[in-house]
């Protein structure tokens, strides 16, 4: 999966050179918190309600209503604008994101093509559409927790027993964090299924791991 296939491709933005109250008015009706700000066809910041927030509070103390609607629309964008923003590229692997946005603590990605042109962008509720799509999350078939010996075969083994019970399998997912040396925390969601013995299932996987949980 690649971000071009998850990204927002209808890209609202400003310039440098509009207001701030345009952009408060562009994010509310559009329900959106980031704004890419562009000159031409070139990614020249972003702005994000946080930013705006940032600004609006240590203006507000001093001043009413009136003046504040004031001080926004005669403060550029340019002003509180992130320069030089962090971007992505529509061909970059979901994952390279999703590492890229975390590691700088931002929320979104401007998207740009080979030719540096503006053509989406992504933002973390994007990812978490992924997280629950690769976890088959919203699969209401079953759910079977283990901690499996990390050698090779180990994730078939118990794949071939779930099998067994004519499930289909829907996602496995692998994580050594947390786990001991030596071994791997698998979590593999299954397609419904009308009835299933859970009960009998977790019996067999037993074997592979005592502590097998099994959710349907």
């Amino acid at each position: 999966m690649f971000v071009s296939d998850w990204m927002t491709a209808k890209v609202y933005t400003v310039t440098p050179d509009d207001s701030i109250s345009r952009a408060v008015s562009i994010m509310k009706e559009r329900n959106i918190r980031h704004l890419p700000v562009v000159s031409g066809e070139s990614v020249v910041g972003i702005v994000s309600d946080r930013d705006i927030k940032e600004f609006s509070p240590s203006k507000a103390t001093t001043l009413d209503v009136y003046e504040l609607h004031y001080l926004l629309e005669k403060t550029t964008v340019r002003e509180v604008m992130k320069k030089k923003p962090i971007t992505t590229t529509d061909d970059t692997p979901i994952e390279e994101a999703a590492l890229i946005m975390h590691g700088a603590g931002i929320g979104c990605l401007p998207v740009l093509d080979s030719k540096e042109r503006l053509v989406g962008i992504i933002t973390y509720k994007d990812i978490y559409k992924v997280l629950v799509d690769i976890t088959g999350a919203q699969s209401r078939g079953a759910r079977i927790s283990l901690l499996l010996t990390d050698k090779p075969g180990s994730i078939k083994e118990a794949a071939d027993i779930i099998r067994s019970f004519d499930l289909q399998l829907r996602s496995i997912l692998s994580s050594h964090e947390g786990t001991p040396e030596g071994f791997r925390r698998v979590v593999i969601r299954t397609r419904k299924k009308e009835s299933l013995d859970t009960e009998a299932l977790r019996k067999q996987l037993s074997v592979l791991d005592p502590h097998v949980k099994v959710k349907a």
